[in-house]
């Protein structure tokens, strides 16, 4: 005989630790390959969207590469937009499971269970995470 459950997943806690050291890590790669690689000078007859920064956030569980857009268009709706184009989620034991952001708004997830340096390595790294 089955029974229905309902299920409630309990997700482990992120340290301290582990948050202070990938804020490190992903700092250094925002720095170092991503900001040099995407965010372009602005020519003066722009008048489309343009990347000017990328920035790493937490959330909860879960860690985010953040670019922010500005819109310089006269009839942009706001001058500037926030896109998260790739998610960390804490898994436990040090892993994280790792997604990026499709055209339509949802996450889609590429890996599981991989480490700290293996994530950073696949954000810069595969054509997913193009800005």
């Amino acid at each position: 005989m089955k029974k229905w459950m309902n299920s409630t997943s309990v997700r482990p806690k992120v340290t301290s630790l582990i948050k202070s050291k990938l804020d490190k890590e992903a700092s250094n790669l925002i720095k170092q390959t991503l900001k040099p690689k995407n965010v372009k000078p602005l020519s003066i007859d722009c008048s489309s969207n343009y990347l000017a920064d990328i920035y790493s956030k937490w959330y909860g569980n879960s860690f985010y590469f953040c670019a922010i857009y500005n819109s310089p268009g006269e009839n942009a709706i706001s001058p500037s937009f926030e896109i998260k184009f790739a998610r960390m989620v804490y898994v436990g034991d040090e892993k994280f499971n790792v997604s990026y952001m499709r055209y339509n708004g949802k996450w889609c997830e590429l890996h599981k269970e991989f480490s700290m340096q293996e994530c950073l390595n696949a954000v810069e790294n595969e054509p997913y995470f193009v800005l």
